[in-house]
């Protein structure tokens, strides 16, 4: 049975930056061959960047796109790398028109290749385009019709993109048809809470439904709202995990496969399942024996909810700052537990020498939370100053009169002003502290404590933010650190301080049983009635419907945030602001 030495490179592209993305194949592909590896794959789309949304419809971009395609696999040669095939994903376009799907020749494609001898040995689009959630490929992609399938070191090797594997038939079952020994599926995956257990089981039974060993090579990083887990994965027919890669980290999965010898001598262009076409390219007849040394690849260990959940929101922050050229944040520290954990992810993303807070008290700040604010500053090291907004506030109140939420709001928006007052003088990036249960409800104020570029807490509920809190300082006393977050910030009742005596459930259902109904509501789409039915008191579940479908005009002016859940306010959420429906 030869033996076939894969790489997978679960890296991490930058949307738009092809040079730098082309710099990184060259650079992990060296990295996998000094390794010994025969076959090396990188994510969908890593050329690119995934998703570049609209820039797809720039034939500007799809041209520089296809141009650095070929000009990679000149470098890849030049540096003694292009004796072995590499598996790039690149924005591309069709060569036919698409009647159905009215699309002429030319049209954008979301496609991969394979590179090797210094040329473009093979092309081919994606073939199932997602049109649900995050995604919204048919307004970007035609599909592709072709399965190719890549003989090296006399092994089949049959590939895929994403999708491809998500949805029955395609793919899969042609490359059972197709006798492959191998399917190797490129991937831009992004992370959602528990998906690393769906992606498991779904890459288990596509391998069983292909009759094949399968590999998934997903990328890392942040790009905008999305966070990318990695979580790259090898299982053979039969379900066993070989390989694993951490999450969230950028990793060389290299591992020896033992693979069944190419034996089919099915010719291109025969018609295989789901219309698809074969295409076969030849690299090599000749089998490779098993290596003296053989690689065995490690299977990385799961990371626990919260832990899986906190780097998401780590690395999606960073990935927004870093990305779009900014070097620090500013935050908005109150004393209270949301503003304390955006300032603690902030200071993991980027280290607290760039994260820049501003206690901003008034009249109604209680002392307890500006001590647990300098607190927080005192155990992480961010940069910390005080500014009261008292004589701003106390100058408004004396031109004109405001009573009641009014006043309340105005508070709040002093402090928006502020913080973008000093953002603009500093160059900081503001960071809203906004979290799903408020923006649900639209408990925050427009121009106050929704002002910002990024909002890294804007996917959690208020009851997670608890739990995610307390595991954060768990985990600092698990390594020998200072727990960040004060434990008073932790247990005190959450409240806004924008009047005497003031806590959130003073306007609010206490938040474990709001959450429980938000999230039947909002990731569930169930209707007022059937949350009814499910046991919830009807006027609770009528005043938080209300709430929530009133507040949506607020939603959509809040800064994007890195989505955990399996369904966000933004990319996945869209109704309308006005609308009369009001049952749910």
């Amino acid at each position: 049975m030869p033996n076939l030495r894969l790489a997978l490179s679960q890296i991490d592209p930058w949307v738009g930056d092809i040079a730098r993305n082309s710099d990184e194949v060259v650079r992990w592909t060296k990295q996998a061959v000094e390794a010994g590896a025969q076959l090396v794959a990188f994510p969908e789309m890593a050329l690119t960047g995934y998703p570049v949304e609209d820039l797809a419809l720039r034939r500007s971009f799809v041209e520089a796109s296809r141009a650095a395609l070929v000009e990679l696999a000149g470098r890849l040669a030049d540096d003694g790398l292009g004796g072995v095939p590499v598996v790039v994903g690149y924005l591309g376009r069709s060569e036919h028109a698409s009647p159905r799907f009215g699309r002429p020749a030319g049209s954008p494609q979301n496609c991969a290749a394979v590179l090797y001898g210094g040329e473009v040995a093979t092309r081919f689009a994606k073939h199932h385009l997602p049109n649900y959630g995050v995604f919204d490929e048919y307004r970007w992609f035609v599909p592709g019709d072709q399965l190719p399938v890549l003989r090296v070191g006399g092994v089949d090797v049959a590939l895929a993109i994403c999708e491809d594997i998500w949805q029955d038939g395609g793919r899969v079952s042609a490359a059972r048809e197709a006798g492959a020994g191998l399917l190797l599926v490129v991937n831009g995956s992004p992370y959602e809470r528990n998906k690393d257990d769906q992606r498991l089981e779904l890459v288990r039974r596509r391998a069983a439904e292909a009759g094949c060993t399968l590999a998934y090579v997903n990328m890392v990083g942040g790009q905008d709202e999305l966070v990318f887990d990695g979580d790259s994965i090898v299982v053979d027919a039969d379900g066993e995990v070989l390989a694993r890669s951490p999450q969230f980290e950028e990793h060389l999965l290299v591992l020896d496969l033992d693979l069944p010898e190419a034996s089919s001598d099915h010719t291109d262009g025969l018609l295989l399942s789901d219309g698809l076409h074969l295409v076969r390219t030849e690299l090599g007849d000749e089998p490779r024996p098993a290596p003296a040394e053989r690689l065995t690849a490690e299977v990385a260990p799961r990371l626990s909810d919260e832990a899986e959940i906190w780097a998401a929101l780590v690395a999606g922050t960073r990935a927004y700052v870093q990305k779009n050229g900014m070097r620090s944040v500013l935050v908005g520290l109150s004393g209270g537990i949301d503003s304390a954990l955006v300032a603690s992810i902030a200071v993991d993303a980027i280290g607290a020498e760039n994260v820049y807070c501003v206690s901003m008290p008034s009249r109604y700040s209680s002392q307890h939370s500006r001590d647990d604010a300098a607190e927080l500053a005192r155990r992480t090291g961010l940069h910390f100053r005080t500014v009261s907004i008292a004589p701003m506030f106390d100058a408004y109140l004396a031109a004109t009169e405001l009573t009641g939420l009014a006043e309340e709001n105005l508070q709040s928006r002093l402090r928006g002003t502020l913080l973008m007052a000093i953002s603009n003088q500093e160059g900081h990036l503001v960071l809203a502290p906004g979290n799903k249960s408020e923006l649900a409800v639209g408990y925050s104020t427009l121009y106050g404590d929704s002002v910002g570029a990024y909002g890294p807490i804007k996917d959690v509920y208020k009851s997670l933010i608890f739990r995610l809190a307390r595991w954060r300082n768990e985990e600092a006393e698990r390594r020998g650190e200072v727990p960040p977050i004060p434990e008073n910030t932790i247990s005190k009742p959450p409240s806004a301080e924008l009047r005497p005596d003031q806590v959130d459930t003073d306007s609010l259902p206490d938040y474990d049983l709001l959450d429980s109904v938000l999230d039947r509501y909002i990731e569930g789409d169930e209707g007022r009635d059937a949350i009814v039915a499910a046991g919830f008191d009807p006027a609770v579940v009528d005043r938080v419907v209300r709430l929530v479908d009133t507040a949506e005009y607020k939603r959509r002016q809040y800064p994007p945030g890195p989505k955990v859940s399996a369904k966000n306010f933004g990319r996945d959420r869209r109704l309308p602001i006005t609308n009369r429906w009001r049952r749910g």
